[in-house]
């Protein structure tokens, strides 16, 4: 499989990633990877139906998504990842998928997050997963628009949260 864009969007597929992120990943097929939407008949229902036109949409658990990664047969495949949290991309890392870039887009504010960027809002255990990331040399890049320029999103992190 050919991992194109690996993104971070808790609105999962919305307009900016349905006119702007999907052809920026030029990829065959958009995966949705999140135990919490592939079990939330739903959600990924509604998140399958607002795909762009032409674009194949999976909605998977992360142990499917890894299964997927390692088969053969999806070998040439090209694909744009899209998660709803840190931690769900760091346990695909961990079950052998190699990501080297993260996009970091929309996490939104919930009670027990911090509000970092007018986009981004954190809590420990997405600092900690964002961290361990790093740690795995995994580049991570805060870019809500395709029009904003590139912000190493470590650094940010390290501004609001200094170990």
């Amino acid at each position: 499989m050919i991992i194109n864009l690996v993104r971070i969007d808790d609105r999962l597929i919305h307009g900016q990633v349905t006119t702007v992120w999907t052809k920026e990943a030029k990829a065959e097929r958009i995966i949705v990877v999140s135990d919490e939407v592939a079990n939330d008949e739903i959600r990924s229902t509604l998140v399958k139906q607002a795909a762009p036109p032409g674009i194949k949409v999976s909605v998977v658990s992360i142990e499917k998504a890894a299964a997927v990664y390692q088969n053969p047969k999806y070998a040439n495949d090209t694909v744009f990842y899209l998660f709803t949290n840190p931690t769900d991309v760091v346990r695909l890392i961990e079950h052998g998928v190699p990501i080297k870039s993260i996009n970091i887009g929309g996490m939104s504010f919930k009670t027990g997050k911090k509000q970092i960027t007018k986009a981004v809002s954190v809590d420990e255990n997405d600092v900690s997963a964002f961290r361990k990331m790093q740690q795995m040399g995994v580049e991570l890049c805060l870019k809500v628009v395709i029009t904003d320029p590139n912000v190493d999103f470590i650094k940010l992190l390290e501004q609001e949260f200094p170990n």
